[in-house]
């Protein structure tokens, strides 16, 4: 037969509501793999400019080209590693935010004094999502950073959609003058 202690203290992790947190770092998590949404409306427009471009120079060119990735593959999104990291603020509460990306493994170490600069995600039920990070015990700045949609898409692809686009603005400004 197992007695329980019911006197005993028991420390909830609880997500920070303010903008500017400060604690000593306690552990951080195992991370995992969480991906960017690429909006397809978004998405369309870059590649109906960029397929202007593309048909053009294929004309031109008179054969075939690399296609490139497919839509498939760029509508699923990158993919960008998350960190839940626990620490204990100066009210003695244990929180828990997120880490986007990555830092350094020499960046955070276990009891570090930190500020983090938190801002919260789209899914309420999410913790925060850390900003900045000023180290005070090493002095360091961090500002961690995840891929984007538009690194995902890539300047290559960004670039053909921009001269797309000025192709066919192009071709409207002539054919409203004449």
């Amino acid at each position: 037969m197992v007695i329980m202690d019911t006197d005993l203290p028991i420390r909830r992790v609880v997500h920070p509501t303010e903008r500017i947190v400060n604690g000593r770092l306690l552990r951080l998590m195992e991370g995992y793999p969480r991906e960017v949404r690429v909006g397809q409306p978004a998405l369309v427009a870059v590649l109906t400019a960029a397929g202007v471009v593309r048909l053009l120079s294929r004309l031109v060119r008179r054969g075939g080209g690399g296609d490139g990735r497919s839509f498939k593959e760029l509508k699923k999104g990158p993919e960008f590693l998350v960190t839940p990291v626990r620490l204990r603020d100066n009210a003695d509460r244990l929180l828990e935010v997120e880490l986007h990306g990555h830092l350094p493994q020499s960046a955070l170490h276990r009891g570090d004094h930190l500020q983090l600069t938190l801002c919260p995600q789209r899914d309420a039920d999410l913790p925060p999502r850390i900003e900045r990070i000023v180290n005070l015990t090493t002095g360091q700045l961090l500002n961690p950073r995840t891929a984007t949609v538009w690194s995902h898409l890539g300047p290559p692809l960004l670039l053909q959609a921009a001269l797309g686009v000025l192709l066919v603005l192009g071709v409207a400004a002539c054919s409203a003058l004449t």
